[in-house]
């Protein structure tokens, strides 16, 4: 049973956080030769199907760009899932592909499906208004970043203040006065679960210690789980917090603003010393698709600064593309010009992310 967890676990989040043959006539522009990378040929959207995974679909997001990329052109049908399980379908999928485009995914997650083969190079009209660093750090490039989100400790203001916050994730389990007061996960299937627990982890790296960390970091997942309220199935966290049934727990930061409307409760973010984790949503062409032509113009239009600038106006987001940072909201531009962002090393995470689930579902989360 460890063994069956271990392998299921590292194929779908080990790697958190973090075409066909040319005929004789030479490669068309989504047939490149060897060693470069597919662009999108020019002309109108076809009208084709395109089947697009994402974890990004939440929020009415899935709706809005369905219609958008509609009045577009393009037709789009959106596959939600929860980013290690569309990971993991990717993968799993790689050798008869279903999905002609995927995003959402953070950097370390894109990771693992272009070592599995899934995705393959391309590059966007738009590649010259983002910073590349922030995507595909390979001398070719097979996903391209779209969305910056800041992996947060939310909690209400109305009932603590600033002085009597949390300053840190790990004062929910060690001051009394936070104990069964912040919501703990109850799985690790998700994007943002696994960007808190590699936050955590990898400030007691430790050779010497089980999986690469000391027992002290081992104590800290131990008090995560015994005293936090477990999430409850199909009820949101800003839910809790309104009817008092919680104070606080984890959350992208695209999702504050709206969600405190919709729940009427104030929410802060906690601001450790160390900083807080990113994830970097990409986007990427799935290799193998028979609609490449229309999956490249249709990533050519999403990722343009119109539509990331609309993006990030409509779901309070902060876009990659430059050019699109003028039309996102200046509080939300503000926030993440004054971020401090955790120095995290990704390939331990990537290499022991796995085994680390594998664990704390086994020993703690039970």
């Amino acid at each position: 049973m460890r063994r069956l967890k271990t392998l299921v676990a590292g194929a779908v989040a080990v790697a958190l956080l973090s075409g066909c043959g040319a005929g004789a006539a030479g490669p068309t522009p989504s047939e490149p030769a060897a060693g470069t990378a597919a662009t999108a040929p020019s002309g109108p959207p076809s009208g084709e199907t395109l089947i697009v995974y994402t974890n990004s679909n939440g929020e009415g997001r899935g709706e809005w760009l369905t219609q958008k990329a509609a009045e577009a052109g393009f037709k789009i049908e959106i596959v939600g899932a929860g980013g290690a399980d569309a990971t993991n379908k990717l993968i799993a999928e790689k050798n008869n592909p279903i999905a002609d485009v995927a995003f959402g995914l953070n950097n370390m997650y894109f990771e693992q499906v272009k070592a599995a083969g899934a995705i393959e190079p391309f590059t966007p009209s738009w590649s010259g208004e983002v910073d590349a660093a922030k995507g595909d750090k390979g001398a070719t490039k097979a996903y391209w970043p779209l969305v910056q989100q800041a992996i947060l400790l939310g909690y209400n203001s109305d009932k603590f203040s600033k002085d009597q916050a949390p300053k840190d994730w790990t004062d929910l389990w060690t001051q009394d006065r936070f104990k069964s007061r912040y919501e703990r996960v109850t799985g690790l299937g998700t994007a943002t679960a696994q960007l808190v627990f590699a936050s955590i982890l990898t400030r007691y790296k430790d050779d010497a210690g089980d999986l690469g960390i000391s027992d002290e970091g081992w104590k800290q997942i131990e008090g995560y789980f015994k005293n936090g309220t477990p999430a409850v199935a199909k009820t949101d966290l800003f839910a809790r917090i309104a009817s008092g049934d919680t104070d606080m727990g984890q959350m992208p930061s695209s999702i504050i603003a709206e969600r405190e409307k919709s729940f009427k409760v104030n929410v802060e973010s906690v601001m450790p010393s160390v900083g807080v984790p990113l994830a970097i949503e990409q986007v990427a062409l799935v290799k193998g698709t028979d609609k490449k032509d229309e999956a490249l113009k249709f990533i050519d239009w999403f990722g343009s600064a119109d539509i990331q600038g609309a993006w990030a106006q409509q779901f309070n987001s902060m876009p990659v593309n430059k050019a699109a940072v003028a039309k996102a909201k200046p509080e939300v531009v503000d926030f993440f010009n004054t971020l401090k962002q955790q120095d995290i090393d990704w390939s331990f995470v990537q290499a022991n992310m796995g085994s680390w689930v594998e664990k704390i579902e086994l020993e703690y989360m039970s």
